[in-house]
């Protein structure tokens, strides 16, 4: 079960990496379009809203990158998973608000009537991704990662091998 789910692991990473690339990269090059799809959530003061807009896709990029490689890769799918929480939370929030925008999650963003007929499928979408991610920072390794070139392995560990906890472990 452990190499099976180091191959599923190594999917979700690609996925999940390629979509904070595609991602992040449609929106690096605009950022006044990124500022102005973070304020239309109306979550974030002003100020805030300016600083997560410029920020967004270049940590959205170093995520996609770092998971695709497969370097730092816990800590880029933790980084990964509260990102997708958190655009969940965003769409959740302007949908019961009666908020109608485009999310902004592939560039553009801002008021776009009959906007909420997509917001199922946008939180089924980062639920989705959401749920690889989680599967990256469990699974202990994953196939064809620089993190195993890179750091030590303990002892009984197979570089590229899904390896649990060892036993009595927390």
């Amino acid at each position: 079960m452990n190499g099976a789910l180091a191959w599923v692991g190594l999917l979700a990473r690609l996925v999940t990496g390629g979509v904070w690339i595609l991602a992040g990269g449609l929106k690096i090059t605009e950022p006044q379009a990124s500022i102005a799809a973070v304020r239309a959530y109306e979550l974030l003061p002003s100020s805030a809203a300016e600083v997560v807009g410029l920020a967004l896709p270049a940590i959205e990029v170093v995520v996609g990158l770092a998971l695709v490689v497969g370097v730092f890769t816990r800590a880029a799918a933790t980084v990964s998973v509260l990102l997708f929480s958190a655009f969940i939370v965003g769409i959740a929030s302007v949908w019961a608000r009666g908020i109608e925008i485009d999310c902004g999650c592939f560039g553009g963003g801002g008021a776009e009537a009959g906007a909420s007929s997509d917001y199922p499928w946008e939180i089924a979408r980062d639920a989705a991704l959401l749920a690889a991610s989680l599967l990256v920072v469990l699974v202990r390794r994953t196939r064809f990662a620089l993190d195993s070139v890179l750091f030590d392995h303990r002892p009984g560990d197979r570089v590229g091998a899904a390896v649990g906890p060892e036993e009595g472990e927390n």
